[in-house]
Parts: structure tokens; sequence; C-alpha cells
């Protein structure tokens, strides 16, 4: 009987790793029973951080998603229960603070004057920097590019890069620190300062 067979007639009998696996190597039936015997624990956790019955929800079904992407859990090194409930919450947090963010944002600009239109003077400069920039970054590797693009591109914390791109911290650390001053020489370079 094949996995997919397996899947279909009594999935009890395989273990949460098993499915894990099974959902890596292109079996996406396996997510169906690891939603089943997860999904209250994704949602009671995200529903305890949020505190809102939609947003925990949406993050239970983001959890899920992501997780036919992810190569982040290792069997080896814990439950899957586990390891879903630390996502879980991390992620939330991660939402928290996103949210608290946009808060802060709309309350400064509520603060602040109303913007002014650039000229087009202003909105030329401002482009060939954002070129200029764009330039730099290209000549960083290819992970430092990535790191730094998920950091100031998409706002995600050191620790979601690390998770995302299963990679330890430290290293995610060193490379986003050895990128910011390499980025910050080519630019001093061309911009004369």
């Amino acid at each position: 009987m094949d996995f997919e067979q397996l899947i279909s007639t009594d999935a009890s009998l395989l273990s949460d790793a098993d499915l894990w696996l099974g959902l890596k190597a292109g079996h996406t039936g396996a997510l169906g029973p690891l939603y089943d015997r997860h999904g209250g624990l994704v949602y009671g956790v995200a529903l305890k951080v949020l505190g809102n019955a939609e947003e925990a929800e949406d993050l239970t079904q983001d959890i899920f998603i992501k997780l036919t992407q992810s190569t982040a859990y290792d069997p080896q090194r814990g439950s899957f229960r586990t390891y879903l409930a630390i996502l879980t919450r991390s992620r939330a947090i991660d939402r928290l603070r996103s949210r608290q963010a946009a808060r802060d944002s709309i309350a400064r600009l509520g603060a602040s004057p109303i913007p002014q239109v650039p000229t087009p003077t202003e909105a030329l400069t401002q482009s060939e920097s954002t070129e200029e920039i764009r330039a730099a970054l290209a000549q960083l590797s290819t992970s430092q590019q990535q790191i730094l693009r998920l950091a100031y591109y998409e706002g995600l914390t050191q620790a979601t890069i690390a998770e995302q791109l299963d990679t330890p911290l430290g290293t995610v650390k060193t490379h986003s620190r050895r990128g910011l001053l390499k980025l910050r020489q080519i630019l001093q370079e061309r911009w004369g300062n």
C-alpha cells in the first residue's frame, strides 16, 4: 500500500513525523490528517496570543498553508505538536508587532503635517537613489541579499527569517550585519561620503 492510499484509508497508522515527511515528499494529502490532529492546538495558541477569533482563524490557516512550503521542522529535534505551538506563538507575536507598528504609523501620520508632493527634480533624485541602492544590493552575496530583502522589504524579524530559511539565527545576524556594512561601503564609494 503506498503512502497516499494509507493516508486515505487509515492515517491514524502514521505518526506526525511520517505525515510531515510525506508532505515534504509532495503528498499533499498528509496535510488533512495533520490539520485534524493539530488544528485545535494552533487555533488555541493563536487565539490566546491575538485575542481575536477571526485573526486566530486566519493565522491557523496560514500556518497550515505554509507547512506545505516549509522545511523547518526536524522530527529528530522534537515533537511536531511542540514545533507547531512554538511556530504559532512566534507568528502570532509577529502579527501583534505588525499591528502595533501600523498603529504607530497611523498615529505619526495623524500628528504630522500632510506631506508635500515632491517636485519632478526631487522625484528623479529619489528614483536615482533607489536604483543605486538596488545596484549596490546586487553586489552582495545571495544570502546577504535574501536576508536584507526579507528584513527591510518584507519587515520580517531575524528570528522569523532564520526559521523561514531554516538557517541558524546567528548566521542570519552575521549575514545581515556583513551585508549592511558592505552595502554602506558601496554606497559611500558611489556617493563620495
